[in-house]
């Protein structure tokens, strides 16, 4: 097949993104695919783009390691130029290709504005559909449904910036801000005591108009990936310092992460239960990761969902489908054909 794989983008996850994306480059490349790499926001500067994908170009070969810092975003769209958030060429190869392989994260990719772009152009591409893209990096509304749907998920309350805040409907201290449409824990706080919660909520409003201010559950960490509906091995975090925080993310060494978790059968069948019940809830399809904190009464509850999981070297999808026996190759093609599934039954 053709396949392109879009990474980079303007996010917070920028690095993130293209760490992803070159990763499932190299994967597809190796099971036989014709693979393009292309950044969503850069683009490709050529006049003729017919023949590319029978190019024997490394695309990969300008893609750096992760840094434990968010990038500077600004500079990156002074670098480029021009207006527009697709680059030269972007939309015109995708066209040419059988499917497109997202592996954008955060704002302007995760969140369903290049879905609805590609639905517009009659463009496959692999994970969830634009509504529940939307629908999931928001996590005011993620929590909402969360609760409407009987999935247990930390109390909290929703802040818009310019909003006097009302100290009697916050949580118990201590609490954690966190912007409500941004990813990989960028412009997460967790807040002590009520003399931190301004300084907090001013970090929180730099990256979203929009932020959560909810209960910290004291525990352990979880993730849990879904793919068509069901629930793959759960997965444990446990930071050496800290929490999982965007360096904790990324940084190899930072976090212990045990797949399958060690908990009792009818802990793990609840969490699973629970990650395929906030799929459903969400309106996600074909895959995404669910995130769960688990108190120290051994009670889950479900965070935030993530439709298009990082699949970079510390990685957790990867690491929970490889407990039942898929490579990182075997991963990436099975999420395409999972997506094409989707695409041929519309």
């Amino acid at each position: 097949m053709k396949i392109v794989v879009l990474a980079g983008g303007t996010s917070t996850e920028r690095d993130v993104s293209l760490v992803t994306g070159k990763m499932v480059y190299r994967a597809l490349k190796e099971k036989g695919h014709q693979v393009i790499l292309l950044d969503v926001f850069m683009g490709l500067k050529e006049d003729d783009i017919e023949g590319i994908f029978e190019s024997d170009r490394e695309w990969d070969r300008e893609v750096m390691a992760i840094s434990d810092k968010d990038p500077d975003i600004e500079a990156i769209k002074k670098k480029r130029g021009g207006k527009g958030f697709f680059g030269p060429n972007v939309l015109a190869i995708c066209q040419m290709a059988d499917i497109v392989f997202m592996g954008l994260h955060g704002a302007n990719g995760e969140d369903g504005k290049v879905q609805a772009c590609l639905d517009l152009h009659e463009i496959k591409y692999t994970g969830c559909n634009a509504l529940g893209a939307a629908v999931s990096m928001d996590k005011g509304i993620s929590k909402q449904l969360f609760r409407e749907s009987g999935i247990p998920t930390p109390g909290g309350i929703l802040m818009k910036k310019g909003e006097i805040l009302k100290t009697d409907e916050l949580p118990a201290f201590p609490v954690v801000v966190k912007a409500c449409n941004s990813g990989s824990s960028v412009g997460v706080y967790i807040v002590e005591e009520p003399s931190g919660i301004e300084e907090a909520l001013e970090n929180a409003y730099r990256y979203d108009d929009e932020v959560v201010i909810e209960q910290y559950i004291k525990g352990r960490e979880f993730s849990v990936g879904v793919i068509e509906g069901k629930a793959l091995p759960v997965i444990e975090i446990a930071p050496i310092s800290g929490f999982y925080d965007y360096k904790n993310k990324y940084q190899a060494g930072s976090a212990i992460e045990t797949c399958p978790a060690d908990l009792p059968a009818e802990v793990t069948a609840k969490m699973q239960k629970y990650a395929e019940k906030a799929y459903e809830a969400l309106h996600i399809d074909s895959y995404a990761r669910i995130d769960v904190m688990m108190d120290e009464d051994m009670n889950p509850y479900v965070l935030e969902a993530n439709t298009l999981p990082g699949m970079t070297p510390t990685s957790l999808l990867p690491q929970e489908a490889a407990a039942i026996g898929y490579s990182f190759p075997d991963l990436c093609q099975w999420l395409v054909e999972v997506s094409l599934r989707k695409w041929d039954n519309a």
